[in-house]
């Protein structure tokens, strides 16, 4: 983005020099990137967040708490500038402290900022750091598979969500997502003679996962499955599907050895404990708070303290760049036993967050049921199409018609309506070249929040070809559509904008290529050295 552009836009700027010494200050500041998740994923600042163009009404207001947050917008895509959009739909929003980067990306490429690949990279280069620095021992796929033929006494635990064990695991492993393995390993490994093993996809969760049991002090032989499911299968060894294994509750003995060895983990990192009534005194002006429980989503909605998110605690240290893009803003965390809370804290601290943990509260005050309330603004009124009603008009005359879904590509491609139109929602336009013209387009997604939203982007769209076509949303979405049992689709047959919504994760599903992930290994393998380059993490290691 050229200075001229920038001031067209009425946003000021900041530059790289600006951006990196705030970081270095620790003050607060949102670097996002505006585009879609897999333009995001192959470059982009250590500390940007992705928040697509497609999707600001839906995500700011949680992601962002505070409205005079510091923000800094980039994003071009097929040579257009986002960031100046995203701006006005911020602004909109009610955030009054937003800035465009100087020059976007090309302009902190050419200002010497270092670039990095992939998602959740604060995440996963402080874990390839936590390995450098502290050895964290491991074991290689071979030696693993040859301990579990040879039925010696070891177990393996899978850190990963259940989902993701689920799809694929190492044989005889046990699901046991990372922040319950402090909490839940001396039921599965009361000898401590026994061998554990932590494995999840590729690296980052194994590494967090096994020094987590280091730190917390057990008294077992422990280490981490080399590389995850990603060096399994380069081994040429075979993975399980669809595994069912998960850890039992603890008993009254182990959970108090967790909770002591936990406590003490977290204040040597510097965690700080704070008395529910207390929380109100870190709302200060001028920081952003998030409060998460980190407990698993089913204990999370059967009973939770107002007010406080649901972040289980594992993910929330592998995806902190999402959950918490503000980076230097604060993070409340809490639990029921003492021993998640202050595991996931401890690694937040190393990241060097200003992380607290909640003071053990009594039952009735987790009194929040179920999910936690969309925060978004209310959509804009459109005119609605009952499913019904659809399924009729395509029918009696399918070219009259266009439905564009825009739900996620991956969503998709596994169920839609018959006939439907793929589309990315900030790529609308465009989609219009592909798409043909109709008498009506009809927009919908998965509940048609979205495409309520989006609605105005096609009507504007359509202005802009002089098309006096009419715009609608299906009432309900697509779950209403298929609610109504009403035919279905799968695949991606007709796209009219690449889906580059969703970045393709190396370790991701059964039949990723040998090369892709093996190249993945090597990338992670060189993130300690770039985050001597970037300098800005100001990570501090136990």
């Amino acid at each position: 983005m050229t200075a001229a552009t920038a001031q067209a836009t009425g946003f000021p700027t900041l530059s790289f020099a600006d951006v990196r010494a705030q970081l270095l200050e620790q003050r607060e500041i949102a670097l996002f990137d505006v585009r879609e998740e897999d333009p995001f994923a192959q470059a982009h600042p250590l500390w940007a967040a992705n928040l697509p163009l497609s999707r600001i009404e839906l995500d700011a207001w949680r992601r962002i708490p505070r409205r005079d947050t510091l923000i800094v917008l980039y994003g071009e895509h097929a040579g257009a500038d986002l960031a100046p959009l995203a701006a006005g739909r911020l602004s909109a929003l009610g955030y009054s402290r937003v800035h465009l980067l100087e020059g976007g990306l090309d302009g902190w490429r050419l200002a010497g900022g270092e670039l990095f690949r992939d998602v959740n990279v604060p995440s996963k280069a402080f874990g390839e750091l936590v390995e450098h620095e502290r050895h964290t021992p491991s074991l290689s796929a071979q030696e693993v598979k040859a301990l579990i033929d040879a039925r010696a006494d070891v177990v393996v635990l899978d850190a990963r969500r259940f989902d993701e064990y689920r799809t694929m695991s190492i044989p005889t492993a046990t699901s046991v997502p990372g922040a319950e393995l402090v909490l839940r390993v001396r039921e599965l490994a009361p000898d401590p003679a026994t061998r554990v093993i932590v494995n999840c996809a590729g690296r980052t969760r194994s590494i967090i996962g096994t020094q987590s049991l280091v730190n917390a002090g057990i008294p077992n032989p422990v280490a981490a499955l080399r590389n995850g499911t990603i060096g399994w299968k380069l081994a040429g060894q075979v993975l399980d599907h669809e595994a069912a294994r998960q850890a039992p509750a603890p008993g009254a003995a182990n959970r108090a050895l967790a909770q002591a060895s936990a406590q003490d983990v977290a204040r040597r990192a510097g965690v700080r404990w704070v008395a529910l009534d207390a929380l109100p005194t870190l709302d200060a002006p001028d920081r952003s708070v998030y409060r998460f429980d980190v407990r698993t989503p089913e204990e999370y909605e059967a009973g939770h303290l107002p007010g406080f998110a649901s972040a289980p605690g594992g993910q929330l240290v592998q995806e902190t760049d999402h959950h918490v893009p503000v980076r230097g803003a604060r993070i409340v965390l809490a639990d029921d036993d003492g021993v998640r809370a202050p595991m996931t804290a401890s690694w937040l601290a190393q990241m060097r967050w200003e992380v607290y943990v909640t003071e053990p509260q009594p039952e009735a005050a987790r009194s929040a049921i179920g999910a936690a309330p969309a925060a978004h603004p209310a959509a804009p009124p459109v005119e609605e199409v009952s499913p019904a009603d659809l399924a009729q008009a395509l029918r009696a005359a399918p070219g009259d018609i266009a439905v564009i879904d825009l739900t996620g590509s991956v969503q998709h491609a596994k169920r839609h309506i018959p006939g439907a139109w793929f589309a990315i929602r900030a790529q609308l336009a465009q989609a219009l070249d592909t798409i043909p013209p109709a008498r009506r387009y009809l927009l919908t997604c998965g509940s048609s929040l979205l495409a309520r939203f989006a609605a105005a982007d096609l009507r504007a769209a359509l202005d802009a070809r002089r098309s006096a076509a009419e715009v609608a949303v299906l009432a309900g979405g697509n779950a209403a559509w298929f609610a109504a049992g009403l035919p279905a689709e799968s695949g991606l047959p007709r796209s009219a904008t690449p889906p580059t919504d969703r970045y393709r994760r190396p370790y991701e599903g059964t039949d990723a290529p040998a090369e892709a992930m093996q190249a993945y290994l090597d990338w992670e393998f060189g993130l300690v050295a770039q985050l001597g380059a970037d300098g800005t993490h100001g990570f501090r290691v136990l």
